[in-house]
């Protein structure tokens, strides 16, 4: 019997090679639907998160201008702090007072005589701008008192070797003069005897910057909203 001989077909072995690369490549092109679409929405997440923590870094810690309410329509001084030991540090600061870090002060003799803090620091803003203004960059004085015999004497004032000692001895003429000996329990009642029109005061200014501050910190508040 003749043998049959099968014809080989020869195969170049770069042939071969290039084959099988190809077949690689397309195998490794391959990449699942699932993949694509979890990275998909960890991307949009990132970007959202992103918004909203640029959205929340430019609003502004304040509260509304509409908020600004009068708690106290008869302005009473009298009744405890309306005002924390940090916020009062807050506005202290604010205005670059040499005053500042105060706050725990004038809680401290608030509660003691019995005075909303409040009105001290409104007091003390109207007299001298926290202290950055006039005599009492020297006297250390909370609102510019008049000297009488006991106390040191600068330009006609009560001066005071400290802040805590010219803050304790604001409340200390408040409860003793008007609260006690005259009966002024209100802020339209003690500023007239308190800054008279005599001695260059404008009362009625004095009275309404004294209102305004007082409800613009007890509203949240450290300056007015501009």
């Amino acid at each position: 019997m003749p043998k049959v001989y099968r014809r080989r077909t020869y195969r170049s072995p770069l042939t071969t090679r290039r084959k099988r690369v190809y077949r690689r490549r397309r195998r490794s092109s391959s990449f699942p639907s699932w993949l694509v679409m979890l990275f998909g929405f960890v991307l949009l997440a990132s970007i959202v998160i992103l918004l909203e923590k640029k959205s929340l870094s430019g609003t502004s810690s304040q509260p509304p201008a509409h908020s600004i309410t009068t708690q106290d329509p008869a302005y009473l001084i009298t009744g405890k702090p309306t005002l924390s030991v940090d916020f009062m540090n807050q506005v202290l600061a604010y205005h670059h007072s040499p005053a500042a870090g105060k706050g725990q002060v004038l809680y401290d003799e608030g509660l003691k005589y019995g005075i909303d803090p409040a009105y001290a620091l409104a007091f003390f803003m109207e007299e001298s701008h926290m202290g950055t203004q006039g005599v009492a960059r020297t006297t250390h004085s909370l609102g510019n008192i008049r000297a009488t015999k006991g106390y040191a004497n600068v330009s006609g004032y009560r001066a005071y070797s400290s802040w805590d000692a010219g803050i304790a001895d604001w409340y200390k003429l408040l409860y003793d003069l008007y609260i006690h000996q005259l009966g002024l329990t209100t802020v339209d009642q003690i500023i007239p005897v308190y800054a008279p029109a005599g001695d260059n005061n404008n009362e009625g200014q004095y009275i309404q910057t004294v209102k305004s501050l007082v409800d613009l910190w007890r509203s949240g508040y450290v300056d007015f909203p501009k």
